[in-house]
């Protein structure tokens, strides 16, 4: 049976692994793995069968509030 509440976050999302994630914003898998365990950087993931994966949305978000100095 599946919890109603958490379908909407996973239908339609394009769930990346760690070692997407880290290609796409080219830092070290290893940053990955400590901004996860020390919330020093707030980037949001989840756990689905034990293995960490992160939602398209969510790295389009991070990097949309990361962006410094562009002029439009």
């Amino acid at each position: 049976m599946t919890d109603s509440r958490t379908q909407p976050l996973l239908i339609g999302a394009e769930n990346l692994t760690p070692k997407e994630v880290s290609e796409l914003l080219r830092v070290p898998e290893s940053t990955l793995s400590v901004w996860r365990s020390t919330n020093r950087v707030h980037l949001p993931f989840f756990k689905l069968g034990g293995h960490v994966r992160y939602r398209r949305s969510d790295i389009d978000g991070f990097i949309q509030a990361n962006t410094r100095g562009v002029r439009a």
